[in-house]
């Protein structure tokens, strides 16, 4: 099936734009985001975002404006990766399977395309993008400060200051402390960080790089970038749902809004683990008994372990399968999230000006969750310090859980007081920055008119 036929092209287009994302829920969002921003910001333009067929399928029936059309290429990745059995192989699949698919379906659109908006894992977008003479816009959907460890590490490895040809090399874990490096925690944690620098390296070949970030959030790190970097940086974010918050709320999940509504104000414990890796059950198991035994209210969703989470909840608890974020977090009665600390989590609860117990597992996570904790202070951690070696697990124990989650919730503390108000002040400093004039409106702007001056007038 090509879907590109599920909407013709405007006839008022003076501008084409493909959207590459990598296939993966953290990526695809704030792709979908960026586009929703642009097409609202220049309706004249035209988005193709391509996807798998498995993702068409997922995301196929959502409301997107009249200007952004899905165009799908087969499922080449074996499912049992897409389901994250297989991380390396999944990136893998990634990276050989789908370039030859994708030249094809630019081979097919009736219209010329002027710009290529890629994410950056999708590390062939540049040499298909060169092939044809389209200029790439790489659209970072992480941190600032993740990006930045990642080209510090480069410059350490071309100097052979900071070996990749063996773990042991990287000497004891104060080096990568120092670093904030997040990936080195596991067995494949040198093959991850080969994998990130391929992406480094893919953004140097890229004409433009926008960031899902705001530019408020990460000053120093932003002016730092900007300094080292060639190509100009576009702060846009948060890369996240915000401008449909004005719209009514899903219907089908009306039962769970209505339970919020009986909620006290800010007494209710968000919790969601993401949807890719999670931590282990044994202290999944310590996670659910603590939680339960701490008497706070909760809204847990949970995808997996729904049916053992329902077991004991009362009438404080209410577990879900699924729910609109950011909506849920905007809630008068969320007091605080229990996150994974996936950058779009983060960047949503930092939007709703609600404070993170932080659970990292992979990636990422870890450094934004030292970010939350340590940078802005809106949190605190669950997780302990894996001992050294990185293979044993230190578990939090269901009767420390139940103190870290009262003393969190408590909304009369002296800490967590300090802790909202700071949380309430990131809020007022991320919505205006999405506000008319703010950083991210300008920015993007800034974007369209650089990216599209020579088609959009």
């Amino acid at each position: 099936m090509d879907s590109t036929r599920e909407l013709e092209p405007p006839t008022t287009s003076v501008c084409h734009v493909v959207a590459l994302p990598y296939p993966g829920r953290g990526h695809i969002n704030p792709m979908m985001n960026l586009c929703k921003l642009l097409s609202s910001k220049k309706p004249e333009i035209l988005i193709t975002f391509v996807v798998t067929e498995e993702w068409h399928g997922f995301m196929g029936s959502d409301q997107k404006p009249h200007n952004i059309r899905f165009a799908t290429v087969p499922n080449l990745i074996p499912s049992e990766l897409v389901r994250a059995n297989d991380f390396l192989g999944f990136v893998e699949a990634v990276n050989t399977k789908l370039e030859a698919p994708v030249e094809q379906l630019l081979d097919r659109l009736e219209l010329p395309v002027n710009t290529i908006v890629a994410d950056p894992y999708v590390v062939w977008a540049t040499r298909v993008a060169s092939r044809r003479n389209i200029p790439v816009a790489s659209l970072w959907p992480m941190s600032a400060s993740v990006f930045s460890v990642l080209l510090h590490i480069e410059t350490l490895e071309q100097k052979s200051h900071f070996p990749l040809n063996n773990v042991s090399d990287w000497g004891d874990d104060e080096v990568i402390a120092d670093l904030d490096l997040p990936t080195v925690l596991n067995g494949d944690g040198l093959q991850i960080v080969k994998m990130n620098l391929e992406v480094v390296r893919s953004i140097y070949k890229a004409q433009y790089l926008v960031s899902s970030s705001v530019y408020e959030l990460e000053p120093q790190v932003f002016d730092n970038l900007k300094a080292k970097f060639a190509s100009p940086i576009y702060p846009f974010g948060p890369s996240i749902p915000y401008f449909e918050l004005s719209k009514s709320p899903p219907t089908n999940h009306n039962y769970l809004y209505n339970w919020l509504d009986s909620q006290p104000k800010h007494s209710v414990l968000y919790i969601s683990l993401g949807s890719f890796l999670s931590v282990s059950k044994a202290q999944m198991d310590e996670i659910v008994a603590g939680v339960q035994n701490s008497g706070a209210r909760f809204l847990w969703v949970a995808r997996g372990d729904a049916s053992k989470l329902k077991d004991g909840v009362g009438d404080k608890g209410l577990v879900v399968s699924w729910c609109d974020q950011l909506r849920v977090l905007c809630h008068d009665s969320i007091g605080g999230f229990w996150s994974h600390c996936g950058w779009n989590s983060t960047l949503e609860a930092v939007y709703a000006g609600v404070p993170i117990l932080t659970c990292p597992v992979f990636g990422d996570q870890i450094l934004n969750a030292k970010k939350i904790v340590e940078d802005w202070k809106i949190g605190c951690r669950v997780l302990k310090k894996k001992k050294k070696g990185f293979d044993e697990e230190d578990l939090v124990t269901r009767e420390e859980i139940v103190q870290l989650v009262q003393r969190f919730m408590d909304l009369e503390s002296k800490e967590g007081k300090e802790m909202r108000e700071r949380a309430k002040q990131l809020r007022e400093t991320c919505q205006g920055a999405t506000a008319k004039g703010g950083s991210s409106d300008t920015n993007l702007d800034a974007f369209i008119k650089d990216v599209f001056h020579k088609t959009i007038k």
